[in-house]
């Protein structure tokens, strides 16, 4: 098959599947937008990588991360870059088009233009982009919000329609489906998302990336990972503060954006040099980053619920680290974590429970050591490519 794995956001598990289904002898393409301020997986082709695989870089305007909370700019360049994916399926005529991650006015060129090309579009559902935009409209602009909500709700509820199947990640999507978009449960496939647990490693703390961070002999509660509107970043300022006079612990934080600027902003306010705040590192390097932390920290806001699945929980689970989560408690990673006993979790909006439960991963060691081994596990049970590849090359065979 000719097969457009469209990775919109340019993430790492996607990359792995996009290898497994060009080792198997399929002709794919790994297209995703150039630009965009986001953790990134290794999206070129590397030695070992089959002949039959092509990483396509789609132009995104350069000056989209300046505009990513403008909506009218933003959405602006998201419908150019759509037309552009569009453009390149149009030329290609794939047989089929896995594209995720991925908003709702960029997906649209994309889905018709599978259909113009004689191929089959597969809706990959990460979260309800246009439920979001919905929902956050109406707050700020109540009556025009509501109305370019329905907008998007018409354009999500077409491309579902235009599907040859829609893969989702978690079956909590499967009545939001059904129930706001009138999708038939039948046509729906989940297929929860992984890590790439071949690529990431348990590593030893004291490696080399600790060591050139001066890392290797503290304690870090480490976040790595995208901080934006569905986060809280005023936790992890507090979890400075509370080990502030511990010369011992810091808080790491690995990412770029606005969350990111704000908390360097405010932990130099409080005077808080426990706080260090690094850009976004190559995929390469992430097991030792995550290696570095003796506790991984996950954060999502309440009114996120089951739409947003956060990806980087699962890339904790492979570096056999414990997690402490603040999440709602119904989100498919609090979920995966308390079943398995890979860390521990609290309600977003629950400072005290956070700082507690990160007392009580910092005073101790055998705890931590419990959760760390039992994320691994779960890891190596549920992630390998091999097993995730044989579920979507039978989905994409139509």
């Amino acid at each position: 098959m000719k097969i457009v794995v469209h990775d919109y956001a340019g993430h790492a598990f996607p990359t792995s599947l996009s290898r497994a289904l060009a080792a198997r002898g399929h002709q794919v393409v790994h297209a995703f937008a150039s630009t965009l301020q986001t953790p990134r997986g290794d999206l070129r082709h590397r030695d070992g990588d089959p002949a039959t695989l092509e990483f396509r870089e789609i132009p995104m305007d350069p000056n989209y991360p300046r505009y990513k909370y403008s909506f009218v700019r933003r959405r602006n360049m998201e419908v150019r870059y759509g037309k552009a994916a569009a453009d390149f399926i149009r030329e290609w005529q794939p047989d089929a088009v896995l594209s995720g991650n991925t908003p709702t006015e960029t997906q649209d060129p994309i889905a018709r233009a599978t259909n113009e090309a004689g191929g089959r579009f597969y809706y990959w559902v990460q979260d309800f982009y246009s439920l979001a935009v919905d929902r956050l409209l109406k707050r700020k602009i109540p009556v025009a919000g509501s109305l370019v909500g329905k907008w998007y709700r018409h354009l999500d509820a077409r491309q579902f329609r235009n599907s040859e199947r829609i893969i989702t990640i978690t079956e909590d999507f499967t009545p939001i489906l059904s129930e706001e978009f009138d999708v038939d449960p039948q046509r729906v496939e989940v297929v929860p998302n992984w890590a790439v647990i071949e690529e990431l490693p348990a590593r030893e703390k004291s490696n080399e990336w600790a060591l050139r961070h001066g890392l290797h002999n503290r304690f870090v509660f480490l976040y790595s990972g995208t901080i934006g509107m569905k986060h809280n970043p005023a936790m992890l300022l507090e979890l400075a503060r509370r080990h502030r006079d511990d010369p011992e612990t810091r808080v790491v934080v690995v990412s770029e954006g606005i969350g990111a600027e704000w908390l360097k902003a405010e932990s130099a306010k409080a005077g808080l040099d426990n706080l260090m705040v690094l850009p976004y590192q190559p995929f390469a390097e992430l097991p030792s980053v995550l290696a570095t932390g003796d506790v991984l920290v996950g954060l999502l806001e309440e009114e996120a619920g089951t739409f947003s699945v956060p990806s980087k929980t699962l890339s904790y689970l492979c570096a056999e680290r414990p997690l402490l989560l603040a999440v709602p408690p119904a989100n498919l990673a609090a979920r995966i974590t308390l079943d398995n006993g890979a860390g521990l979790t609290v309600a977003p909006g629950d400072l005290d429970g956070f700082l507690a439960a990160a007392g009580n991963l910092r005073g101790s060691s055998a705890l931590r050591e419990s959760l760390a081994a039992n994320a691994r596990r779960y890891a190596e049970q549920t992630f390998p490519i091999e097993d995730k590849a044989d579920v979507f090359e039978r989905i994409l065979a139509g």
